[in-house]
C-alpha cells in the first residue's frame, strides 16, 4: 500500500484577517504597523530556570507537548492516557518514551483542527523550526529528529530564542515561598547585561492566602522562614507579605497575581479579620470562612499595592482541579480547570468602596465568564479609575474569544480601559505565535471600524500600536 503524500505546511499572510476584501486590505496595512513591535509579556508561567541556566531543551516532547495543558487536555478527552504523553506525575517523572509520545501526538493532530492550538503550533513549526510539511503520523519522526537536532545548537538555547523572539519583557510567576534564586542568577548573568529584554517575576500568593490550597500548611511554614516573621498571628502574617513583596520587587516584579475561585472581596474590621485568621489557623474553618479569608486578602493586597506600587491582577472564576482522579495522580494545572459563572458587581464592591477611586492603585480583572463582559466588567472599568480589563484569557485566548472581547467591551470601556494582550503561557515557543494572533485579530477589528467610518485609518493605526505595545507597558508600570 503506497504511503500517502505529506501535506504542505504554509502560513497564509492574510490569516485571521476579515474575509471581506476592503476590510482585509485595511487590516493588512494596520498589521504592517505592529507586526515587528517588541513583545511585552507581563504575565505568564514560563520557567525562569530556562533563562538562568540556558541549558539546551532536550527534545520535542519535553519542550512542546508535556508542558502544554492545551494539548494534552484535548488528547485526554479522546482517551489518550496522560502517562503516554510524557506528562510528569506528582513525583515529577514520566515513564513515557519521548519519541513514542511524539508519535502518539502526531497521530492525533487532526483533533486540533479549528482550535487556537493548531494556529500556535503551525506558527512554531513553520517560523521557529522551518518545517514546510505538516505534522502527522507520516512526518512524526522527521519532526522529532529535526527538532532535536535544532535544539542541540546554540541558536535554540533559551536565551538565544528569547532574543530572537524580540521579547522586551517576560514576567514569570512565583509563590511567596520561592527563594527567587533563578531570578537572581538571571540578573547576575552576562546575558542580562547584553540582552535587549529582561525577565522578571510576579507575586502569586495563592498558596498562603487560600486555606483550601493543598499546600497551604507547608507553604505557611516556608513563608515564615523566608520572611523571618511569626505568622501565627495576624500582624506578623501581613508583615510577612510586605517583606516578601519587597523581595519580589527587588527581583523586578511590577505586579501581583491572584487566582481565586471567585472575585469576592471583603473589608472586615481589623479585629474581625484577625479573628478570622485565627479560625483558619485553628483548623475549625468552614468553606464560607475560606472564601471570606480569600476575599479579605484581596483587599489587604490592594492596601499593600497602594504602598509598594504592585499592579494587582485578579484571575477568578475557575473550578480548579475538577478531575479529582487526575489531580491525585498528576497534581494541579493539568488541563482539568473548568470555567464557572462569576459575579463582579457585588463581589468587587467592598474593595472598590475602599480603593476604587485611588489613582495610585491599578487592578486588572480577567474573566472566564464571557457573559460578564458587557453586563459587568466593561461598565465597571468604564467608571472606576483603579480598574482595568485584562484581555481574553485562557479558554478565550483564541481568535473568536478576542473578537468577542473587543465587540462586547469597546463601546462601554473603550480601548484605553483595557491593557492590551498578555499570553499567560507555560509554552515558551508559543509566545510569538500568541502575540501575532492577538495583533492580527485586533487589526481585523480595527479594520472593520475604519471600513464603517467609525475610525480614521490613522486613528486605528495608533490604537493598534497601543494595544500591541504601549498599553501593556503602561498598565504594568514598565516605563520606569
Amino acid at each position: 500500500m503506497p504511503t500517502p503524500p505529506t501535506r504542505p505546511l504554509t502560513l497564509n499572510e492574510d490569516r485571521l484577517f476579515p474575509a471581506e476584501p476592503s476590510v482585509r486590505a485595511v487590516a493588512r496595512r494596520l498589521y504592517g504597523e505592529v507586526a515587528g513591535l517588541p513583545i511585552i509579556s507581563p504575565h505568564g508561567h514560563t520557567d525562569p530556570a530556562w533563562f538562568a541556566t540556558d541549558d539546551a531543551f532536550t527534545d520535542a516532547t519535553s519542550l512542546l507537548l508535556a508542558p502544554d495543558h492545551y494539548l494534552y487536555r484535548m488528547l485526554y478527552s479522546q482517551g489518550v492516557p496522560m502517562e503516554a504523553l510524557g506528562v510528569p506525575s506528582r513525583r515529577g517523572v514520566s515513564a513515557a518514551d519521548p519519541r513514542e509520545a511524539w508519535r502518539l501526538f502526531a497521530n492525533h493532530m487532526h483533533l486540533f483542527r479549528g482550535t487556537p492550538s493548531a494556529i500556535w503550533l503551525d506558527h512554531v513549526f513553520a517560523e521557529v523550526f522551518g518545517f514546510d510539511v505538516a505534522l502527522e503520523a507520516a512526518t512524526a519522526d522527521l519532526y522529532f529528529d529535526r527538532i532535536g537536532e535544532r535544539l542541540a545548537t546554540p541558536a535554540f538555547r533559551p536565551r538565544a530564542l528569547f532574543d530572537r523572539f524580540n521579547i522586551e519583557l517576560l514576567a514569570t510567576t512565583e509563590s511567596p515561598t520561592d527563594e527567587l534564586a533563578y531570578h537572581k542568577a538571571i540578573r547576575e548573568s552576562g546575558w542580562a547585561k547584553t540582552s535587549r529584554g529582561r525577565v522578571v517575576t510576579a507575586y502569586r500568593p495563592d498558596p498562603v492566602v487560600d486555606p483550601e490550597h493543598e499546600d497551604f500548611w507547608v507553604s505557611l511554614e516556608a513563608f515564615a522562614r523566608l520572611s523571618g516573621q511569626d505568622v501565627s498571628y495576624w500582624a506578623g502574617y501581613l508583615e510577612a507579605h510586605r517583606i516578601r513583596r519587597r523581595a519580589f520587587i527587588a527581583a523586578g516584579a511590577t505586579s501581583s497575581d491572584h487566582g481565586h475561585p471567585s472575585a469576592a472581596t471583603a473589608d472586615l474590621a481589623p479585629a474581625d479579620a484577625e479573628a478570622l485568621y485565627h479560625r483558619i489557623l485553628d483548623g475549625v474553618r468552614s468553606r464560607e470562612d475560606a472564601e471570606l479569608f480569600r476575599a479579605q486578602m484581596l483587599t489587604e493586597m490592594a492596601r499593600m499595592s497602594l504602598d509598594d506600587g504592585l499592579v494587582m491582577q485578579i484571575h477568578p472564576g475557575s473550578f480548579r482541579n475538577h478531575n479529582a482522579q487526575l489531580f491525585r495522580a498528576f497534581g494541579r494545572d493539568r488541563g482539568a480547570d473548568i470555567p464557572q459563572p462569576t459575579d463582579y458587581v457585588r463581589a468587587l464592591k467592598p474593595l472598590l468602596d475602599r480603593y476604587g477611586g485611588e489613582p495610585g492603585l491599578s487592578v486588572i480583572v480577567f474573566t472566564l465568564d464571557e457573559t460578564a463582559y458587557s453586563r459587568e466588567l466593561a461598565p465597571l472599568a468604564g467608571h472606576y479609575p483603579a480598574l482595568k480589563l485584562g484581555p481574553a484569557w485562557w479558554f478565550h485566548d483564541s481568535p473568536e474569544g478576542m473578537r468577542r472581547f473587543r465587540e462586547q467591551t469597546t463601546e462601554t470601556a473603550g480601548f484605553y480601559n483595557t491593557v492590551g494582550f498578555n499570553d499567560d503561557t507555560r509554552a515558551f515557543l508559543s509566545i510569538p505565535a500568541r502575540h501575532d494572533v492577538a495583533r492580527r485579530v485586533d487589526c481585523g477589528f480595527l479594520g472593520r471600524l475604519v471600513a464603517e467610518h467609525r475610525l480614521t485609518e490613522d486613528e486605528a493605526a495608533e490604537v493598534a500600536k497601543d494595544l500591541a505595545y504601549n498599553l501593556p507597558k503602561r498598565a504594568y508600570k514598565l516605563d520606569a
